[in-house]
């Protein structure tokens, strides 16, 4: 026994020099200036199929471009990239061992970054940290990846959001077979085809978009009432309020309240088919706008300093023309680069561009839809233009007399001011002030903060005046950059509700590219999620698209009026995080007519079983499910409701039985 004993306890004590040695050998590697033999650099793979929330991967370099350095260490090679990140990669059975050294870069030490590093080895995980901060230790990876033949490389947001996350792969290495013929390669998700998204544009009459509205008494009304069926269709209103008027030809409601109250409106849509009937409720008082989050279309993310008169005519042409108006999309929205000069009265003026800004919000208006504009509390617009500093009282007073309904109201240059302020009051005090202006003026103007969540402007945005406030950074047509956007507005939810929105910026789905229009890069399932999770979040939908080559797909995605209706969802209770395991998560809110809507997402790079419990959406008992973007029953469940979900998808269900209203 004794012999035995001593026997083992000298293997014990040889596996663990063993194991130390290799410790040494993968930190010695990480650091190396050369590759060993039969070995790669994960910078040599195709660097452009790394998602990256922010910027693009950089080789051998931070993303800030900076050399590679994590606790006072440079490592002379790697990635440097940012959350959300994921790089997918075939092996093809040919790589031994994977080695890194992983942290978030020294670059933004003390910044409030925090990130993940996940690895996932042919669907596997099989390598985790938890979340790390500026200035932790970095972790060492060394994974062996003998007869592996996929592996996907992820950095996590750490669940609150992307801001500073500077993350490194440093020294980050394949060990090869030392007769491999094939070489690992940066691979995507698959394309899979989506489901086929329902639509219900039927011949008979329907009734959609928002169920609850509201206006200040004795200011311009406009409201388009959201209808699909064959043509024509009849319109029919009963108990309106005093003040307003409804052209039963065109669905348009006009006018001006006459008095502050509540009215539960009966409207009817008829046509040869047969008739549809809804209650929309009318909320007269001040500040009574955004009772739902907006719906419309924003110029930026297609045409960027391209945009003119034509372009903005054309796009509310489309939003009816291809049936969005129908469904409730309202604004159209002009951003940057419509300015002129200030004229000798310093009143602000269009550029050539736009030689009418009075003729097109008519032109606008006409058609039942809402029109915005841009500005900045600063000297100066972000693309250089006049802006509103100094000039707040005025410029209210100009939008108003042209006719605008909506301001965007971007921070740019008024970073760059002196003595304006300090702590909460510095983000707080020009949106306070444009606030106070717009008050004076005899329209309704809905406020749109754009300041990117500075200051955590979800705490106060209400409190300033703000109807939607920006909560980030500036979206991209990536993974990397929706995913990261999106899911990191856990916990923001409890701040949001009618009249005051977060907003994680416009949509990139359809043909964007501010100025050179392209097809989203977004993938078919992961534009699902992002319209998925912009509902669910009670976010604004701005279509950032060019409105005049909308495809079947894109169309399809805007107008399920199953999905429109949980962002439009008058009870104004956005979702939250319920649970994650992995890269699956379970995002639910609570409706008006007593269901629940729950989004099942799998951001993983290959499909996945995700499961929401009843006990993490807050209900028991049998429960009815149905998927909103198929209009499918998919029946009955107790305890929990399981579904297979694809790579980068995403399941929208409501469960439970709606009550009647």
């Amino acid at each position: 026994m004794i012999r035995i004993a001593s026997q083992a306890l000298a293997l014990a004590a040889l596996l663990a020099v063993t194991a130390a040695c290799a410790q040494t050998d993968a930190k010695s590697l990480v650091t190396s200036q050369a590759l060993p033999d039969h070995a790669i650099w994960l910078q040599s793979l195709d660097l452009g199929l790394m998602t990256c929330g922010w910027q693009n991967p950089q080789k051998d370099r931070s993303i800030d471009n900076n050399p590679l350095t994590l606790a006072g260490v440079v490592y002379p090679h790697g990635v440097g990239t940012h959350a959300e990140s994921e790089m997918m990669i075939d092996l093809k059975g040919s790589a031994t061992r994977f080695v890194a050294m992983v942290g978030l870069d020294d670059e933004k030490k003390g910044s409030p970054g925090t990130i993940t590093f996940t690895i996932t080895v042919d669907g596997k995980a099989v390598f985790n940290t938890p979340v790390m901060r500026g200035g932790d230790a970095p972790k060492l990876v060394d994974i062996d990846l003998t007869g592996a033949r996929r592996m996907t490389l992820t950095v996590g947001d750490g669940g609150d959001g992307i801001d500073s996350d500077h993350a490194d792969w440093a020294g980050a290495m394949f060990l090869l077979k030392a007769d491999a013929t094939d070489k690992p390669v940066a691979t995507t998700v698959p394309v899979e085809a989506p489901p086929d998204i329902a639509s219900g544009d039927g011949p008979e009459p329907a009734i959609h978009g928002a169920r609850i509205t509201g206006a200040t008494p004795g200011r311009p009304f406009l409201f388009l009432i959201p209808a699909t069926g064959e043509a024509p269709l009849t319109y029919a209103a009963e108990g309106l309020p005093a003040g307003l008027k409804l052209d039963a030809a065109t669905g348009i409601l006009s006018g001006s309240l006459a008095a502050e109250g509540t009215s539960v409106v009966t409207v009817t849509v008829s046509n040869a088919r047969g008739k549809a009937t809804r209650k929309l409720t009318i909320v007269g008082g001040a500040h009574k706008l955004a009772l739902t989050p907006p719906l419309g279309w924003n110029s930026w993310n297609c045409w960027a300093g391209a945009v003119d008169d034509a372009k903005v005519r054309a796009s509310a042409d489309a939003m009816v023309s291809a049936g969005l108006a129908a469904h409730g999309f309202t604004y159209v929205n002009i951003d940057d680069c419509w300015e002129g000069r200030r004229d000798a009265n310093g009143d602000i003026t269009s550029n050539r561009k736009f030689p009418d800004m009075k003729a097109l919000c008519d032109y606008v208006h006409a058609k039942g839809l809402k029109i915005g504009l841009y500005s900045s509390p600063g000297p100066s617009t972000c693309a250089g233009f006049p802006a509103s500093w100094q000039h707040e009282d005025q410029d209210a007073a100009t939008w108003a007399k042209w006719g605008f309904d909506y301001i965007k109201y971007d921070w740019c240059s008024y970073g760059g001011l002196k003595n304006v302020g300090t702590g909460l009051e510095y983000f707080q005090r020009p949106y306070r002030k444009l606030r106070e202006s717009l008050d004076k003026v005899d329209r309704d103007i809905l406020f749109s903060f754009c300041q990117y969540g500075m200051g955590k402007v979800w705490e106060w945005g209400a409190d300033a005046g703000g109807n939607c406030w920006r909560t980030t950074g500036d979206i991209n047509d990536s993974w990397g950059s929706m995913a990261g956007i999106g899911f990191g507005q856990d916990g923001h939810e409890k701040y949001a509700g009618p009249g005051h929105w977060n907003d994680p910026d416009m949509l990139v789905v359809g043909r964007v590219g501010w100025g050179n229009p392209h097809p989203s890069r977004l993938k078919p399932n992961e534009q699902m999620v992002h319209i998925s999770l912009w509902c669910l979040q009670s976010a604004p939908l701005l279509i950032g698209c060019d409105m005049s080559r909308l495809d079947k797909f894109t169309t399809a995605l805007l107008t399920n009026d199953e999905v429109l209706d949980i962002n439009q969802d008058p009870l104004g209770k956005p979702a939250g995080r319920k649970a994650r395991a992995g890269q699956t998560e379970v995002w639910a809110r609570a409706l008006f007519d007593g269901t629940i809507a729950v989004g099942l997402f799998n951001r993983g790079g290959e499909a996945a079983d995700v499961t929401a419990t009843w006990a993490d959406v807050g209900i028991d008992g049998e429960q009815a499910v149905r998927d909103l973007w198929l209009h499918k029953d998919l029946g009955r469940f107790t305890g929990s409701f399981k579904v297979s979900v694809p790579a980068h998808g995403v399941v929208l269900v409501k469960i439970g039985t709606p009550k009647a209203e």
